[in-house]
């Protein structure tokens, strides 16, 4: 008899949902309230909010609070109905293709429901059987899940490591020359948990050298909007933009919205508007999102202040932490690690995290091994143009409270903060 599937995932909860009963509403799932900013309400406390995705203060700006009500009352949430190919094409979608295009410095671009979905649907898109793919060590969750869809073979170089790149390149074009394909390298313009830009620049110069071919698929979701002179991202940053073959940008970071684009010559985008399955069979973006997208990407263009504000924190907030001798990693970004040593289990993590919560009133992602080496507590903070220099002093003073108190031993323990959590 066939196993029950429902037994087998009560036995296996997974590496995160094995502790559910004991963080569900408080570590994991917690419900932040309140007008989104520097300043939000957790469990009826106010805290200082460094883990939200609001690079440019945009969340609740009054000109796209007001274009995204303005929409909302015109068109409603329904409109338009059925996918773009069918029934859910307006001039605005297409108007903000054309923007977006023309603003990253693309032939064309393609808009997408949702970035992960995008991401995971173009992967499996430009690629077959027959071609191999090329990604860092570090690529976030939604390149592995689409590399899943590819039938082909794929290939694994260290996190931004140039010599193992170099290396899984070799052995990428072996098998792409006996079967007869291509080669797809994948990066991110901004790595979102370390920070870090992929070495978009290093990867360019393999292919100008010509000792490999390839097309090059950035992931640049973190530094859209928030990156670069201009906010064009980790390609301008790095003065290769134009070298960047297929360019993904999310509207949910920067733009503090939902959905995404993927940026590229005309003909791919075409190639992508009629094959990419995600796309073909999911609802047209709704009006509201695609109108208030314009308002966004059009504060973005044309707000530099609001760029160089963003600029101003995370400086302060990184120069800060280094000299009070946090290691933050190698981040060239907005994007904030803090690597904390010490005991590093989940339980010495709860604690840290639920000390900071309560007695001192930040709230940060808190990041524990796997993904960190086990005597490492990573803090992942996202500065924002709506914080304040008296919200960095505060949070680099905390943070050294903390770390002492780590290095004493005081949040050392076998269980889990005892916390009342949401059932």
């Amino acid at each position: 008899m066939a196993q029950d599937i429902f037994d087998k995932l009560n036995k296996n909860r997974g590496p995160i949902g094995q502790y559910a009963k004991g963080v569900h509403g408080y570590f994991t799932f917690p419900k932040l309230e309140g007008e989104l900013g520097n300043k939000m309400f957790f469990r009826g406390k106010e805290v200082l909010t460094w883990s939200i995705n609001n690079y440019l203060g945009l969340a609740n700006h009054p000109e796209v609070r007001k274009a995204d009500a303005d929409a909302a009352a015109e068109w409603g949430m329904a409109y338009p109905m059925g996918a773009r190919m069918m029934t859910g094409q307006t001039k605005y979608h297409e108007q903000l293709e054309q923007e977006i295009a023309e603003f990253m410095g693309y032939e064309d671009s393609i808009v997408v429901n949702f970035g992960y979905q995008g991401m995971v649907s173009t992967i499996d898109c430009l690629v077959d059987r027959h071609d191999v793919i090329v990604y860092d060590s570090e690529s976030h969750a939604c390149i592995l899940d689409g590399m899943r869809l590819h039938v082909g073979k794929r290939f694994v170089f260290q996190h931004n490591d140039m010599e193992s790149f170099d290396k899984q390149m070799a052995r990428a074009t072996k098998v792409a020359e006996a079967n007869g394909g291509g080669i797809l390298v994948i990066t991110e313009g901004v790595f979102g948990m370390a920070g870090d830009q992929g070495k978009i620049k290093e990867i360019v110069e393999f292919r100008k050298s010509g000792k490999y071919n390839f097309r090059l698929f950035v992931d640049d979701a973190h530094g859209f909007g928030a990156v670069g002179a201009t906010g064009r991202g980790a390609g301008e940053a790095q003065g290769v933009l134009n070298e960047i073959d297929v360019l993904f940008g999310t509207f949910a970071k920067a733009m503090a919205s939902i959905g995404g684009f993927i940026a590229a010559n005309e003909s791919v985008v075409e190639y992508l508007r009629y094959n990419m399955r995600s796309q073909m069979f999911a609802k047209s973006l709704p009006m509201p999102i695609v109108i208030g997208a314009l308002k966004r990407l059009e504060l973005l263009k044309t707000r530099s202040e609001l760029r160089e504000k963003l600029a101003t924190i995370a400086n302060a907030l990184q120069t800060g932490l280094r000299e009070n001798g946090f290691d933050i990693g190698a981040t060239n970004s907005p994007v904030t690690p803090v690597f904390l040593k010490g005991e590093g289990n989940l339980a010495v993590a709860t604690n840290l995290t639920f000390d900071l919560r309560e007695n001192y009133g930040i709230f940060c992602s808190i990041v524990t091994y796997p993904v960190v080496p086990k005597d490492v507590i990573m803090l992942r903070l996202i500065p924002t143009a709506v914080h304040t220099l008296e919200d960095v002093q505060y949070t680099i003073e905390t943070f050294v409270k903390c770390q002492e108190k780590l290095t004493r031993g005081e949040y050392a323990s076998e269980q889990l903060a005892a916390v009342e959590t949401d059932k």
